[in-house]
């Protein structure tokens, strides 16, 4: 049967190499387009469940009083604390743009172990008031170097800030992100009170670790009853939570990819339907033949299932070899917009399940329609 499969298959070999290549280049499109979805949830996926955030209520772009650290600090279940804002600032000029945080560096890298420092670095790191830590991915987009200077042009906070770099961190997984910069609140600080006093010992957010992650919902409660009624109340979530609201920001986009990566398996099912259909048709006269022989029905379903699902996998396992070399040119080319762009097993296992599914549904019409063609009716045609 599987020989017979085999031959039918290769009758055609222009069709069958181009059904093959529409196949791959199909699931190629598909695995790209989920992996881009997988890039974007990547900070909700790496955010831990021990980890709360507490922002302004009202947005992130309001502020909170570093005052509320040791009330926050004072809560019991509260094994960590540490605060930060977003800079903004500008290297070189705005086309290089990548994240950059003023935040709270000794008590901030204990709350992320996923952060893999050289214990060397690190103490040069705090030690230093204008030292900075880079992601190993950033540090290679742009040369840097251990004390290399790096200066940014403030527009939050206006000023000309020189960051030295004193250290390279590494990720511990895969979905953390390494293209990004830190560097001492206390920094930007000091240039505040001095230029504009008024903004002075504020930040934008709060780092909460919690002992078990049971009591993060009646301990982010707790933090945002504090300061209920108060000049800039809280809210408190997951860290996890925190990041999807940035994704949510921009949802129709992500609907729009998710709905194109599945348009592209449709079209190439209509192709692979449509071939299947012409062989099927073009070979009614030798199906009438072997049923003549003693084929039944089901026999004649197993050869056409069989050509199509061999179509279908063959071309699915080229798409995802394709796959792995086109991630890491999209990986170097857009480093800037998708620092961490990962090809998840849940992704090929989808392009491979969808090839599948493409191939039997594919298959199912030709195989019906020649299960039920008449012997005679069928010998009549010719051509």
């Amino acid at each position: 049967m599987f020989k017979l499969t085999w031959r039918n298959t290769l009758r055609h070999p222009l069709r069958v190499g181009l059904t093959v290549v529409g196949m791959a280049v199909a699931v190629l499109a598909f695995c790209l387009l989920r992996t881009v979805v997988a890039a974007w949830y990547a900070g909700v996926s790496s955010a831990s469940p021990t980890r709360l955030v507490t922002r302004n209520a009202i947005s992130l772009i309001f502020r909170l009083p570093l005052a509320y650290l040791p009330k926050i600090q004072a809560l019991p279940g509260i094994t960590g604390l540490a605060y930060g804002q977003w800079f903004g600032g500008i290297y070189i000029d705005e086309r290089h743009f990548f994240p950059q945080f003023a935040v709270s560096l000794a008590r901030y890298l204990e709350l992320y172990p996923e952060f893999v420092i050289p214990p060397d670095q690190k103490m040069e790191l705090l030690r230093d008031r204008r030292g900075c830590v880079a992601g190993r991915q950033l540090a290679r987009r742009y040369g840097w170097r251990l004390g290399d200077a790096i200066v940014l042009k403030g527009t939050i906070y206006p000023g000309e800030y020189r960051l030295i770099l004193r250290a390279v961190y590494t990720a511990r997984q895969p979905t953390v992100d390494e293209g990004r910069l830190y560097f001492h609140w206390e920094y930007v600080n000091e240039t505040m009170l001095k230029n504009e006093p008024s903004r002075a010992d504020q930040v934008s957010w709060f780092l909460l670790r919690v002992a078990n992650p049971a009591l993060a919902a009646p301990l982010a409660a707790q933090v945002d009853a504090l300061f209920k009624n108060s000049l800039a109340e809280t809210l408190t979530e997951s860290e996890a939570a925190f990041a999807l609201g940035f994704v949510s920001m921009t949802e129709a986009i992500l609907i729009a990819i998710q709905v194109v990566s599945w348009v592209v398996i449709g079209v190439i099912l209509v192709l692979l339907a449509n071939t299947m259909a012409m062989s099927a048709r073009e070979r009614s006269a030798e199906y009438a033949v072997l049923k003549t022989m003693g084929f039944r029905p089901r026999h004649l379903a197993g050869l056409i299932l069989g050509e199509s699902l061999l179509l279908a996998v063959v071309g699915g396992l080229l798409g995802l070899a394709l796959t792995f070399p086109a991630v890491h040119v999209f990986r170097t080319t857009l480093g800037q917009y998708f620092r961490v762009f990962p090809l998840t097993r849940l992704t090929l296992a989808m392009g491979l399940g969808t090839a599948l599914a493409v191939g039997l549904l594919a298959a199912v019409l030709p195989a019906w329609r020649a299960g039920r063609v008449g012997i005679a009716e069928a010998l009549r045609k010719v051509g």
